[in-house]
């Protein structure tokens, strides 16, 4: 029987990436859910199986936003870029929307292989999951009514700010800035609304969502992004915690984008519409891939 060449590379980057995992942990590639049935943490798994189960936002305008039945933005656009260096079709991506709360559980119980959503690198996820990248470095701002005084965090004592529960902003404000009446929801949508009506007095996250919502039509001349980010926000890709091999993978494909210009062309197709040149994605600040 003949094999296709792609079929071929197929089994080959497989076979590759499982003898990499197999090196590179003590620990078998599984994890258990909460059903108690263990599910094939490998990436390597899903590339053969030719398929991606990818966990994103769908409510933050340039990165992650679903309209339609379509999915558009930039954490979408890495994504297939993602896919492609692993060898499965665009086609075959299942996209699959989550909430930052979610994200952790979603991993480790196996409803997704990937997280692309604004997801921040910190020291304690890491414990729990792993990650590729950094791919964008954002910074926690305020985005406020264009007649509000509010001109840092520092102003925030009394005043209502909403962000999205279980979000790295969410509890800086909470650890932080403990004076100010911190209201959460499950999506940013949420907090734009209530901003619009007037329920809450500054949304939080990081400044390129904000700056995404700030450009909606039906938003445009009724807020202002404060400016002064008082955070270092790196976003990963977020992979099974004994992925070792796939995490690799990704810096490498995300290495490779970044050489040949399809990274750049992500951002010109989704965030770029702001205004804001492509950043030059500075891979020696990737993960170790622990």
């Amino acid at each position: 029987m003949r094999i296709s060449r792609p079929a071929a590379a197929l089994a080959a980057l497989t076979l590759a990436l499982a003898a990499a995992a197999c090196g590179g942990s003590d620990e078998a590639a599984t994890v258990t859910d909460g059903g108690g049935e263990t599910v094939d943490a490998s990436i390597a798994s899903r590339v053969a199986a030719g398929k991606l189960v990818i966990g994103v936002k769908a409510d933050q305008p340039g990165l992650g936003l679903h309209r339609g039945g379509t999915y558009t933005g930039f954490d979408i656009e890495i994504g297939k870029i993602i896919a492609k260096g692993l060898g499965v079709a665009e086609s075959r991506i299942e996209w699959m929307t989550i909430v930052s709360a979610n994200r952790e559980p979603y991993l480790r119980g196996g409803q997704v292989d990937l997280v692309i959503a604004t997801y921040t690198i910190n020291e304690a996820r890491k414990k729990v999951v792993n990650f590729g990248g950094p791919y964008f470095i954002a910074g926690q701002d305020l985005l406020v009514p264009t007649a509000s005084t509010i001109s840092g965090p520092d102003d925030l004592a009394g005043k209502r700010v909403c962000s999205v529960s279980g979000s790295t902003p969410a509890n800086r404000i909470k650890s932080n800035y403990q004076d100010a009446q911190l209201q959460q929801f499950d999506t940013y949508l949420k907090c734009m609304t209530a901003l619009a009506g007037d329920q809450v007095d500054a949304v939080t996250t990081d400044d390129i969502i904000l700056t995404g919502y700030a450009v909606q039509k039906q938003y445009a001349g009724k807020f202002k992004l404060v400016g002064k980010p008082f955070s270092e926000e790196p976003y990963g890709i977020g992979l099974r915690r004994n992925d070792t091999a796939g995490c690799q993978r990704i810096n490498d494909i995300l290495t490779a984008a970044a050489a040949d210009g399809s990274y750049k062309k992500a951002w010109t197709k989704t965030l770029g519409a702001s205004g804001t040149a492509a950043p030059t994605l500075d891979t020696s600040k990737f993960t170790n891939c622990a």
